[in-house]
C-alpha cells in the first residue's frame, strides 16, 4: 500500500513539473500581433539543462522558419510564454510550478535570421531578474522576473535599441527556472529564437558580445542557488545589459503592451518571406488538419517543427523527407 502511494506521489509530481514547462512562441511588434511566424519555436516544451550545449543557443531541435518579423529601431517587441503551443489563454500561468527565475533577452547580429545558426556573438538588450521582498521569508517569496511574466499574461515588454546598425537579428528570449537550481545541473532554461529584420536605424553600436555555449557555467551563482533560502542578493548569469538596452524592476506591473495586447482584438502583423531552397507539400495539404494557415509550397518547414495547429498561422509545408503530423490535434501539427 505505501509502495501504491509512494508511486502515485512521485507520478503525480512529474505530472505537475511536466505541465509547468513552457515555451516563447509569439511576438508583438508595437501592439501588432506576429503570432509565431517568425518564431523558432521548440519542438516541445522541456527545459535545456546543459548549459554546455549548443541547445542553450536557441533550444533543443530548432532550426530556423521562413520567415522575419520587421522592427523598427527603437520600437518595442513582447515576447509571449505559454506553458502548452497556441495555448495564448490567460487562464495558465505562463510557466507555473513556482518556476521563478530571470527572464532575459539577447540579440545577434546575423547576415540572414533565416539561416543563422545562433553560433555568432550574442549581446544582451535587456533583463527582468530579482527584487528583495521586505516581508519575504525566502527567495520564493520575493519578486521575480518569472512572476511579472505570469501576471502579464506571458507577456515580456523589450525596447530593441535605438543605435543598433540595421539588418538581421536573432532575438533570443530566456527564462531560467531556479526552482530546482541547488544542485549543478538543476537549473532549467527555456529559450526561443525569433527571427527579426531591424529597419530605420542610422546607428552604428556594436556591443561586446558572448558566445552560447560558453556564456553560462553550470555553477554560475545565478545558475546555481538555492532560492528556498533567504536571499539577499542575485545576479543573472551572462553579461550584463548593455548600455543601450533596458530593465524592469522584478515586482513592477504590467506595461504597454503587457497589459493591453490581447490575440483576436489587435492587428495582425505580416512578416516577411524569406527565401526557401525547396518544399514538398506534406498530405492532406500539410496544414495540420485544416487547423494551419494554409500556405502551400512558397516555404517549407524544417524536420521538428510546427506545420500547424489552431491558431497557426505559419508555414505548413514540410521540408522534403518529412510529413505533417498530429502531435497534441487540434492545437499543434509538426514535420516529423
Amino acid at each position: 500500500m505505501r509502495s501504491t502511494l509512494f508511486t502515485g506521489l512521485i507520478a503525480g509530481l512529474l505530472s505537475q513539473q511536466a505541465a509547468a514547462h513552457a515555451i516563447f512562441q509569439a511576438l508583438w511588434v508595437d501592439g501588432a500581433d506576429y503570432g509565431s511566424q517568425c518564431a523558432r519555436v521548440p519542438p516541445s516544451n522541456s527545459p535545456v539543462t546543459d548549459v554546455s550545449s549548443n541547445a542553450v543557443r536557441c533550444n533543443a531541435g530548432t532550426s530556423p522558419v521562413a520567415k522575419k518579423c520587421p522592427v523598427k529601431a527603437g520600437s518595442t517587441v513582447t515576447v509571449e510564454m505559454h506553458q502548452q503551443p497556441n495555448d495564448r489563454s490567460c487562464a495558465s500561468e505562463a510557466i507555473g510550478g513556482a518556476h521563478y527565475g530571470p527572464v532575459l533577452v539577447y540579440m545577434s547580429k546575423v547576415s540572414d535570421a533565416a539561416s543563422a545558426d545562433g553560433s555568432s556573438g550574442w549581446f544582451k538588450i535587456f533583463e527582468d531578474t530579482w527584487a528583495k521582498n521586505p516581508s519575504g521569508a525566502s527567495g520564493d517569496d520575493d519578486f521575480w522576473g518569472v512572476k511579472d511574466l505570469n501576471k502579464c499574461c506571458g507577456k515580456m515588454a523589450v525596447k530593441i535599441p535605438s543605435d543598433l546598425p540595421s539588418g538581421d537579428y536573432l532575438l533570443r528570449a530566456e527564462v531560467i527556472a531556479l526552482h530546482t537550481a541547488g544542485s549543478a545541473g538543476g537549473a532549467q532554461l527555456y529559450m526561443t529564437c525569433y527571427q527579426i529584420s531591424v529597419t530605420g536605424s542610422g546607428g552604428s553600436a556594436s556591443p561586446a558580445t558572448v558566445n552560447f555555449p560558453g556564456a553560462y557555467k553550470s555553477s554560475d551563482p545565478g545558475i546555481l542557488v538555492n532560492i528556498h533560502a533567504a536571499m539577499n542578493n542575485y545576479v543573472a548569469p551572462g553579461p550584463a545589459v548593455y548600455s543601450g538596452g533596458s530593465t524592469k524592476k522584478a515586482g513592477s506591473g504590467c506595461l504597454g503592451c503587457e497589459a493591453t495586447c490581447t490575440p483576436g482584438s489587435a492587428p495582425s502583423g505580416t512578416a516577411s518571406a524569406a527565401p526557401v531552397v525547396s518544399a514538398t507539400t506534406a498530405p492532406g495539404g500539410g496544414n495540420g488538419g485544416g487547423n494551419g494557415g494554409g500556405n502551400g509550397g512558397g516555404c517549407s518547414v524544417a524536420k521538428y517543427q510546427q506545420c500547424g495547429g489552431t491558431g497557426f498561422t505559419g508555414c505548413t509545408t514540410c521540408a522534403a523527407g518529412s510529413t505533417c503530423s498530429a502531435v497534441s490535434p487540434p492545437y499543434y501539427y509538426q514535420c516529423v
